[in-house]
């Protein structure tokens, strides 16, 4: 089966040039830029009742919620749809890697541009320090509302990083030593906020939360947590979604285009059966069949041996990881 006829490819691999005067298709919705001023991408995120009321149980404790499971379950996508469906404003996102500190994600100091700010005969310190996705987690509301903070992979950080996160996410509160020691007559600074213009007033030198945020934890569960950490985390293991919920995930994530969707289904139906085979092989992420569906949709053939295997590739068993 040829996957794509060269009349339809976009690069041809023969030194042409690319018909300017035709547009490039589309890509699909989760693959195009937010709108400015849109506070939260909208997607289709579908879970099962008991994980809903895990989610809500976490809620109403106001703790952590540390999530579990498989690469591609869709442990990110929902601190977004938590916070779309709440009203919660743009998700505070803190990539977590080995190089991660907790002091990082609370604030940094500029004291390097405030040396020379106070070379040409000015000092204003606030204007130096710029809160992190933590600190600012704790420092501003939307719309009197908690915000919400996502602490992606947390299983990539250093060992002690859990434990460093327990007293500010027990208190809610942190110091900022360069402003601490500042004169009384100095004790309130205004400093920047993550994600936008926004500054927030500081006292001597402490940063208290108003409302507790609700934080999400991810771990692709590469290592255990400190029993201290866990016992503050309501913990949610995501499973890997069933046949079932997978054609109401691709219906969800297609739903402007269900008439053409219903016109393939039983060839979406047959990538669906696909999918689920590998998977139990060596693992596969669900946005790698929703990338097959859309190829599928733009009249390419995911199907064809060499493209199964660039787009449902196993992330384990020989994959990349």
């Amino acid at each position: 089966m040829n996957s794509e006829r060269p009349q339809e490819r976009l690069f041809r691999g023969d030194g042409g040039t690319y018909d300017a005067s035709v547009p490039l298709p589309q890509p699909p919705p989760w693959r195009r830029p937010r709108p400015d001023g849109e506070a939260v991408l909208r997607r289709p995120y579908l879970i099962g009742d008991q994980q809903v009321e895990v989610v809500n149980a976490a809620l109403r404790l106001r703790r952590p919620l540390l999530v579990t499971g498989a690469p591609g379950t869709g442990k990110s996508s929902l601190a977004h749809a938590v916070a779309a469906e709440l009203g919660l404003g743009p998700v505070l996102v803190w990539p977590v890697n080995t190089r991660a500190t907790l002091t990082d994600a609370l604030y940094r100091y500029d004291a390097i541009g405030r040396l020379r700010e106070r070379q040409d005969g000015t000092d204003d310190i606030g204007s130096f320090v710029r809160l992190g996705p933590l600190g600012t987690a704790l420092a501003t509301r939307h719309e009197n509302q908690p915000r919400l903070l996502l602490i992606d992979e947390l299983d990539k950080s250093d060992l002690d990083l859990p434990n460093d996160l327990l007293f500010v996410l027990e208190e809610g509160e942190f110091t900022i030593p360069e402003l601490a020691r500042l004169p009384e007559d100095q004790a309130e600074v205004f400093v920047h906020v993550q994600g936008s213009q926004e500054k927030v007033r500081v006292q001597h030198g402490t940063v208290r939360c108003q409302e507790f945020p609700f934080v999400v934890i991810t771990s692709n569960g590469e290592r255990e947590f400190p029993a201290a950490f866990l016992r503050r985390c309501v913990r949610l293991e995501l499973p890997e979604p069933g046949p079932d919920q997978l054609e109401g995930i691709v219906r969800a994530h297609f739903s402007q285009d269900l008439h053409q969707l219903e016109a393939q289904w039983s060839r979406v139906q047959d990538l669906i059966r696909t999918f689920t085979d590998r998977r139990s092989l060596g693992g596969l992420a669900t946005d790698q069949l929703l990338h097959a569906v859309h190829l599928l949709q733009q009249g390419i053939h995911p199907e064809a041996e060499h493209l199964r295997e660039a787009v449902l590739r196993e992330l384990r068993n020989g994959g990349v990881r």
